[in-house]
């Protein structure tokens, strides 16, 4: 899917050829347009509601847009086609929930968190077998394939073999999160671990149908992700996320769209 979405009316700044058109950002300036790549089923950070793309990350990406000063030609694609085709470079940069971990900071430059993105567990409501996170052990957990979240269930699953001598009995991986969410609902699966944030939405739209059950693993964070050489739209987004933060605005859109606010760090969150 191709959503095609308006900034404000490009700067005229010259020939994309010229000299000052050295990198990524003055290119994006220059040519009036900056494309993204957007995983839209990932609610409330992206999500797509009477044919747009709306969300906590999206309204962060119109700030940022408008700052730009370009159009936005945002790419919608399923989650495990993102960062490859982030490296393929099929667009400008990642504007979608992407938790830092070891391996991706290695690998990608990665903004300064716009969340919270520390795991926790979903399951039915009024479930007594499940009280605490170590109450998978045994159970038939969902998550989506190719996520952070994935990772630090696969830990914590080693973790309960390692401790309570028994693991998950199953971790089903997902496309995207909605159909684990159905399947949870249908009894197919007993558990879904994904991102407080984002079970704290969920859980606000289908109160009786879900309840939440406290985090577990290290604390996380939620970024965007440019490509390593293009250091100066990474500083050019930090800034803004930064801007953002000082002013009250990203508080604002937290309590918009999660029903809270997070504290997140200005610096020093990428894992050493």
């Amino acid at each position: 899917m191709l959503i095609v979405g308006c900034g404000s009316s490009p700067k005229s700044t010259g020939s994309a050829d010229s000299e000052s058109a050295a990198n990524l950002l003055e290119k994006i300036k220059q040519s009036g347009m900056v494309t993204v790549g957007t995983e839209a089923a990932y609610e409330p950070f992206e999500y797509i509601q009477d044919g747009k793309i709306v969300g906590y990350g999206s309204d962060i990406l119109a700030y940022i847009v408008e700052q730009l000063g370009v159009k936005v030609e945002q790419k919608d694609l399923p989650f495990q086609g993102i960062l490859p085709g982030l490296e393929a470079k099929q667009f400008d940069f990642v504007a979608t929930a992407v938790s830092i971990t070891p391996e991706r900071a290695e690998k990608y430059g990665m903004t300064v968190p716009i969340a919270d993105g520390t795991v926790a567990v979903l399951k039915r409501k009024g479930d007594d077998s499940i009280k605490s996170p170590e109450d998978i052990a045994g159970k038939i957990v969902g998550t989506q394939l190719g996520s952070g979240q994935l990772k630090a269930l696969k830990e914590y699953d080693e973790t309960l073999k390692k401790d309570k001598g028994k693991g998950t009995k199953e971790i089903k991986e997902y496309v995207a999160y909605p159909e684990a969410y159905q399947d949870l609902a249908n009894g197919r699966v007993d558990a879904v671990v994904n991102t407080k944030a984002n079970l704290a939405s969920i859980l606000k739209k289908q109160p009786d149908t879900f309840e939440m059950v406290d985090t577990f693993g290290n604390k996380m964070w939620i970024s965007w992700v440019v490509r390593k050489e293009d250091k100066e739209l990474l500083d050019f987004i930090n800034e803004k996320i930064l801007e953002m933060k000082s002013s009250g605005k990203l508080a604002e859109l937290q309590t918009k769209w999660f029903g809270y606010t997070m504290e997140t760090p200005e610096s020093d969150y990428l894992p050493q």
